[in-house]
């Protein structure tokens, strides 16, 4: 079976695109967040293929007022990876790795937008993302991660909110591989332990630089997974692979209140990130969702709009995920440098140096 995608030097194996690969859990995701300067609008957005299960899902969320408004689509994929639309949300490759264009339709929801993503520098690759639970695979996985600026108009109950690349900042990121999507596992194998996934992932955009932090630790704080990446825009990025950090939470929660990264122990290279948003609820966009969730099946097409009140209970499962809009500052070579950008949390299960021992017990 031909289909678009084979007129494109992207094959990976002997067969035509439509049936390469054989793990139904293979997906192919595009993520989008963006923010103004002062925190007030902020929007983010996905849209997942996955071969095997001839599915591709999206959704466009946006958080003002206190309100985070959901889009979400779903539709069977035809085995036509190229046709990046779902319902009212597309998203167009207009320079690959330099600028896409995002356009949520009319639709039910009080939402649309026009908006295009500039990139601000070459993107940056994460350390693949491999992990099994006991003998089977959970993860494995390469993201490219690239900060840019916003230009467009998102529109809300009727009133255009314009974006300008020097006010509206954001990242957007490129992952495949393998991750548990669609329906559940009917067989998941017996670990004996409780679920355990901490996640700490920091993009941030500053005048002259893009900086980036993300670590997976374990539950005895080791980190499994982690990097920190200044990029200078202007020259070549510098990694540090010795990166550690102190993390302080908002008191009967895991909420993240502060977090300072030392990039270089014995250096004075440093990022301290201070949330200072409403939350952003990653459940918009269908993470740990328990109806649209990646990858389920809704049928041919079926698209849907809900929202979720700000301050709503962390300790709910819709609400464990959050990304938190957050203010930062660089130190680097003795110099401060202000900047904004997101501090995403996802903290389940034991974590040593946080002193959680459970699912889910919160910070003394």
């Amino acid at each position: 079976m031909l289909t678009k995608g084979d007129d494109f030097p992207l094959h990976q194996t002997p067969e035509p695109m439509a049936v390469s690969g054989t793990d139904r859990n293979f997906y192919d995701r595009y993520f989008f967040n963006g923010y103004s300067d002062d925190g007030s609008l902020f929007f983010a957005a996905a849209m997942g293929l996955y071969p095997q299960l001839d599915i591709i899902d999206a959704s466009f969320c946006l958080l003002i007022d206190g309100v985070q408004h959901n889009i979400r689509a779903s539709r069977r994929m035809g085995s036509e990876r190229l046709d990046l639309e779902v319902g009212p949300i597309r998203v167009e490759i207009v320079e690959a790795l330099e600028k896409l264009r995002l356009i949520v339709a009319d639709n039910d929801s009080p939402v649309t937008a026009d908006i295009t993503f500039a990139a601000r520098h070459t993107p940056i690759e994460e350390p693949r993302f491999t992990r099994r639970n006991g003998p089977r695979m959970f993860m494995d996985y390469t993201r490219m991660t690239q900060s840019g600026s916003w230009t467009g108009t998102i529109s809300h109950n009727g009133q255009d909110h314009v974006l300008a690349a020097d006010r509206h900042f954001g990242t957007r990121d490129r992952s495949w591989g393998i991750r548990p999507v669609g329906a559940p596992e009917s067989q998941p194998p017996p670990t004996g332990s409780l679920p355990q996934f901490y996640w700490l992932w920091a993009p941030l955009n500053f005048t002259n630089h893009a900086t980036f932090f993300h670590t997976n630790d374990d539950a005895e704080g080791a980190g499994w997974n982690r990097r920190a990446v200044i990029d200078a825009l202007d020259s070549e990025p510098a990694d540090y692979d010795r990166t550690e950090y102190t993390v302080h939470y908002a008191d009967g929660t895991r909420r993240v209140a502060s977090l300072d990264v030392s990039l270089d122990p014995g250096g004075d290279a440093r990022l301290l990130i201070e949330p200072a948003g409403p939350d952003f609820h990653m459940s918009g966009l269908g993470y740990t969702h328990p109806v649209w969730g990646h990858g389920m099946d809704h049928g041919e097409l079926e698209t849907a709009y809900d929202t979720i009140e700000a301050g709503a209970n962390p300790h709910e499962q819709l609400h464990w995920h959050i990304q938190a809009f957050s203010r930062a500052t660089l130190t680097l070579d003795g110099e401060e440098h202000s900047g904004h950008g997101v501090l995403e949390q996802l903290l389940i299960g034991p974590h040593a140096p946080s002193g959680f021992a459970g699912l889910l017990d919160p910070a003394a």
